[in-house]
């Protein structure tokens, strides 16, 4: 018995490889973009619409919280059943989901619409790292991920700005809708440009594999137990919120237990805990994790301290990030050329250039007047743009270069899950050490420098992780050459579809 296609098929050319990833990227940015874009829009959203503190709140953690948990059970999804197709629908609810949040008519439809497009967000990021898996290999593999890289960077640093153009341009009755709408054209094309350019990869032939339910059921509700009381660390006020920390520990470890079982029985498991047993994919998630809780807890305190303190407007306030934005992209770009040459010496570099330009950062905030901060904070971002470019990237793909292609999908929902719930994780710490300080009546500027040390303090923690990897990490041209490439050719045959 043989199988054909209903329309001819093509060989992946490199230059169709090169446009499909920039497909990947385009839905990469606005699912990103979503994440720091609405916090500018806010206030607009209290006028505009009525929202209380709790919706908005809700509109903020509850795209983080949905996105979360949604990317493991995506990414094994897209393995089973192909990237491609996970990729299409994902992007294609998310679209529907930013233009339902944008005609929302009431707080509570747009919290509900809000938590759709987190989780069809976390459909589609899985997706994106392992189609880079499947089309590119070896130095092309580094450059597709430097990209990425960029991508990730540059559209968490440019969403206030985003944010405060179209308040401004639109006004603030109805400025909020737009920060959705705006990606209704970009999904549409970037879906229309899917469905021509995107290879069609076979999924998994292998007859054990199976979706899990159980096992998606215990890493959820174990991921979701850590994240709320996280993303609701300012609502909720008492401290019976944190008991969820340890009964998220126990279901996570029941999760493991069950993985374990699975593998012992040979089923395939939601997660290969084998991945694990790799000493550079367990020390590159620690990273990424660490790292994220510091980084994006950055723009987080930055934008409430310019906005309320220092009088900036929501534009203002987005311009002042506008270098460290640009530095990003600049510096993933080089560290997607360098890190075959250097390897885990180019993150160590980076963390540094990242604690160096949060330290510039404190500085000019104790020495220089607020109405001139951001002026004098350039240098300070630039650096640490360019090391947060030299970090995200070349930690992603040094983290991901070694898993067989055929796990690609759930390997990157692992170590995104570890940004969200470090993003959460960071955002709760230095957010409590910032309005804590404030609380007690002590200057806004000291506040600030407590909530960037704090920052600081995360970023040395993924650099100390950083620098215990160097040994194992030393021959970075060799590991990225050797990575799972036996497994690749099953999944990319000569003769791959690229029709609909």
């Amino acid at each position: 018995m043989t199988t054909t296609w209903a329309k001819p098929q093509r060989p992946v050319t490199e230059d169709r490889r090169w446009k499909a990833l920039g497909v990947c990227l385009a839905a990469g940015f606005i699912s990103l973009l979503d994440t720091s874009i609405v916090n500018v829009a806010l206030p607009s959203m209290e006028r505009g619409l009525g929202a209380t503190e709790a919706a908005q709140s809700w509109v903020v953690s509850g795209y983080a919280l949905t996105f979360g948990l949604a990317l493991v059970p995506a990414g094994r999804l897209g393995d089973m059943r192909g990237r491609r197709q996970a990729f299409l629908v994902g992007l294609a609810l998310f679209t529907v989901a930013s233009t339902a949040c944008g005609l929302a008519g009431s707080p509570d439809r747009l919290v509900v619409f809000r938590l759709i497009q987190g989780a069809a967000a976390g459909m589609v990021a899985p997706q994106t790292s392992g189609l880079i898996q499947q089309m590119f290999q070896g130095s092309e593999r580094a450059k597709a991920f430097g990209l990425l890289g960029s991508v990730i960077g540059v559209s968490t640093a440019v969403g206030p700005l985003a944010g405060g153009l179209i308040i401004d341009a639109v006004g603030t009755d109805d400025g909020w809708r737009w920060v959705f709408f705006v990606n209704l054209p970009i999904g549409i094309a970037a879906f229309a440009a899917g469905l021509r350019l995107l290879p069609r990869y076979p999924a998994s032939a292998d007859r054990r594999e199976r979706f899990d339910p159980l096992g998606v059921l215990l890493l959820g509700s174990g991921v979701l137990a850590l994240m709320l009381p996280l993303v609701q660390e300012q609502q909720w006020t008492g401290p019976e919120k944190w008991a969820l920390l340890p009964v998220g520990a126990v279901l996570l470890g029941l999760f493991w237990v069950w993985e374990r079982r699975q593998g012992r029985l040979g089923r395939a498991p939601l997660v290969d805990l084998s991945l694990f047993s790799q000493r550079s994919f367990t020390l590159g998630a620690l990273i990424s994790l660490t790292y994220f809780a510091g980084f994006t807890t950055v723009f987080f305190v930055l934008a409430l301290f310019l906005q309320n303190a220092a009088g900036y407007s929501a534009l203002a306030a987005g311009v002042s990030v506008l270098p460290f934005a640009i530095a990003s992209a600049v510096g993933a770009a080089l560290g997607g050329r360098l890190v075959v040459r250097h390897g885990r010496k180019l993150v160590v570099i980076g963390l540094s250039g990242v604690a160096l330009g949060l330290l510039g950062i404190i500085a000019v905030v104790w020495l220089v007047p607020m109405e001139s901060f951001g002026w004098a904070a350039v240098v300070p971002m630039v650096i640490g743009g360019i090391g947060s470019g030299i970090t995200v990237s070349p930690n992603t793909t040094l983290t991901l270069t070694r898993v067989p292609v055929k796990r690609a999908g759930a390997a990157g929902g692992v170590l995104q899950t570890g940004q969200r719930v470090g993003s959460a994780a960071g955002i709760a710490v230095v957010g409590s050490v910032y309005f804590a300080h404030l609380a007690h009546r002590g200057p806004a500027t000291e506040a600030l420098q407590l909530g960037l040390l704090t920052s600081v303090g995360f970023i040395l923690v993924a650099l100390g992780l950083a620098v215990a990897d160097l040994g194992e990490r030393a021959k970075a041209p060799e590991a990225l050459e050797v990575q799972g490439m036996p497994e690749a050719p099953p999944e990319r045959p000569e003769a791959e579809s690229l029709a609909p």
